[in-house]
């Protein structure tokens, strides 16, 4: 297939690895339009090249090349100990179909025929969300978190955390003055699948503020009334 990217190329890389022609043009222009520098491959056999010369972002991997499942291959990277966020695309639509995709080691699945701009989106959140774990220490106002040491400063005093409310804290760092409700914090830092009814947000909360906060230091997290919280970066 003929499309590329120049080796010089300093915008961020997707590699396409598709068979039918037409798709491939299509996604190629649309993600192009957004910035994007793509590689294309048809075949399993150019991926390994592409990855190494290209370090791409985001791969977008058609789950049936030639009509070879590729998911044996995707899970060998895996275990290979190949990080790179891919997103799977097929006509297989089954709930079974999809969760297969997502335990081989894809981090999406997008069934066909899908939205072209959806496509671009899932690309960029799969891009932001790699570059956001990349990040070992984490900044706002005067509070600094290394990610590796799993420590956190503020100023000069050192935080003793522990480990649930280091993750909470982590979280409000990554959204800085932003409003945090209950339910993004039962669902992306406890990993609920539904809500409970449960007062365990605010009584972590509670024991992360006084260790945030203390006596004499301007208040960092506030409560924001029948919303949530809000951790500030301009304090």
């Amino acid at each position: 297939m003929a499309a590329g990217i120049s080796e010089a190329s300093d915008r961020p890389a997707v590699l396409l690895i598709e068979d039918e022609f037409e798709t491939a043009k299509e996604v190629s222009l649309a993600l192009e339009r957004q910035g994007y520098a793509v590689r294309i491959a048809d075949s399993v056999h150019q991926v390994a090249d592409a990855i190494r010369i290209h370090a791409p972002a985001v791969m977008v991997i058609d789950r049936l090349l030639h009509g070879t499942d590729v998911l044996p291959m995707l899970e060998t990277w895996r275990n290979e100990g190949n990080r790179v966020p891919v997103i799977v695309v097929s006509a297989l639509s089954s709930v079974d179909d999809r969760i297969r995709g997502l335990k081989a080691g894809g981090d999406d699945y997008l069934i066909k025929p899908f939205s072209i701009d959806e496509l671009v989106a899932r690309v960029e959140v799969l891009r932001r969300r790699a570059a956001d774990a990349r990040v070992s220490v984490l900044r706002v106002g005067p509070l600094t978190m290394d990610l590796i040491e799993r420590s956190v400063r503020r100023g000069e005093r050192e935080l003793d955390l522990l480990p649930r409310e280091f993750e909470l804290l982590e979280y409000f760092m990554r959204h800085p003055s932003q409003v945090v409700t209950r339910a993004m914090l039962l669902t992306d830092v406890w990993n609920f699948k539904t809500l409970p009814q449960t007062n365990v947000v605010d009584v972590h909360i509670g024991k992360l503020r006084r260790k945030v906060d203390g006596k004499g230091e301007t208040p960092l997290i506030e409560t924001v009334r029948a919303t949530g919280f809000m951790l500030h970066g301009d304090r």
